[in-house]
């Protein structure tokens, strides 16, 4: 076993780290207070090559592995849940369907300009009644006279109000030749009537991305926006989530490292009965837990990357580095702020918004519950 990164994943994260601190860093209190989608960041990650870094040249991608893109992902994270989301968001679950199911036609009339940075596409699974149990969709589409007619609605979708979303993959319930209940995912773009999209504010965590709620009446496409086959769809979407799930973990572990950091350099500098308080051994003790955690989920979590980048099964390890690395999330990020003491409920410490960000992880793209579902129906229980 070689644990050593290439060159080119070092030279990746080293890149990124740059750029978040550069630029990410700088603007992240302020796009958090008074809940910015920022535009520009977007397209400055595009034009860094984050978005679609797994795709083929011909489709506008690096044709880079997975690895790489989950440890941009995790850079990125370590500076500012927000932008994290809206690149992971996009790339997993906006570019992955489209890709990965996708008509050669789909794929060069859209993919192109979604590794640009200039535009953003979105993933409709969520519905105010169908979370977890996702096959509870009640969102129709119709077949009629060579249409889809879609009817519905879908909320809590990352990068689905702003600007720069130009579409989205939405999951619908169709009916087969025998009647039975199907589900089927279908392309419908920004303008297309019958198609509302509203930005959701008031959130606690992820204040600085795009979090949406999506309408549908009577919202007809053309039956070349069919993803896939018809009846296809849950079949999609689970396998979208599968890959998603390693997004969202690098997201939790750029969580923890940021986290760890800012306690790791508090309690050098923050003096208490004479003395740095990293030399008492409470505090000591509870960075050592931390630095263990963040060692153990990052190992986990590549190895999952390199079972997909190999082409073995790694659904059971995505779900395991998921639940992980969410879970720890919340470990560092709450010792973090017990170290800060009073300081940590601020939010001029930047501890106090990577406490908040980090609690949609153990929810979003299936929660913590699910996660222990998934895996033990593949250990056979």
């Amino acid at each position: 076993m070689n644990f050593d990164l290439s060159q080119e994943h070092e030279l990746i994260r080293q890149t990124v780290r740059e750029f978040a601190e550069r630029e990410i860093r700088p603007v992240a209190k302020d796009l958090d207070e008074h809940a910015e989608f920022s535009s520009t960041l977007t397209m400055r990650m595009g034009e860094l090559g984050l978005f679609g870094m797994y795709l083929p040249e011909k489709y506008g991608g690096q044709g880079l592995d997975t690895l790489s893109y989950i440890i941009a992902v995790e850079e990125i994270a370590r500076i500012d849940g927000s932008q994290a989301a809206t690149l992971a968001a996009h790339n997993s679950l906006g570019i992955g369907p489209l890709y990965y199911y996708g008509t050669e036609e789909q794929k060069q009339k859209y993919l192109p300009l979604l590794c640009t940075g200039e535009a953003l596409w979105s993933f409709g699974l969520t519905e105010p009644g169908a979370g977890s149990d996702s096959r509870g969709s009640k969102t129709t589409a119709e077949h009629i006279d060579g249409n889809w007619v879609i009817n519905g609605s879908k909320i809590f979708i990352t990068n689905g109000a702003s600007e720069m979303s130009i579409g989205c993959t939405v999951q619908a319930v169709s009916a087969n030749v025998d009647g039975k209940k199907e589900f089927t995912t279908i392309i419908v773009e920004k303008d297309t009537p019958g198609f509302t999209r509203r930005a959701m504010h008031g959130k606690m965590m992820w204040r600085a991305s795009d979090t949406a709620e999506l309408f549908f009446d009577d919202c007809r496409v053309p039956e070349t926006n069919l993803l896939g086959k018809v009846g296809e769809g849950s079949k999609i979407m689970l396998a979208t989530l599968d890959a998603g799930r390693l997004s969202i973990a690098a997201m939790g572990l750029g969580a923890a490292q940021g986290a760890y950091e800012l306690a790791l350099a508090y309690a050098k500098e923050r003096k208490q009965f004479g003395q740095p308080i990293s030399k008492f051994q409470i505090n000591a003790f509870k960075l050592a837990d931390m630095a263990l955690k963040i060692e153990l989920a990052r190992n986990l979590l590549y190895k999952a990357c390199w079972l997909k980048d190999q082409g073995r099964a790694y659904a059971m390890e995505s779900a395991m580095a998921k639940l992980y690395c969410s879970e720890i999330a919340k470990e560092v990020a709450d010792e973090a702020v017990q170290i800060h003491g009073g300081y940590g409920l601020m939010k001029d410490y930047e501890v106090e918004r990577f406490y908040r960000d980090q609690r949609l992880l153990q929810i979003g793209e299936g929660t913590s519950e699910i996660q222990r579902l998934v895996i033990s129906r593949y250990l056979g229980c």
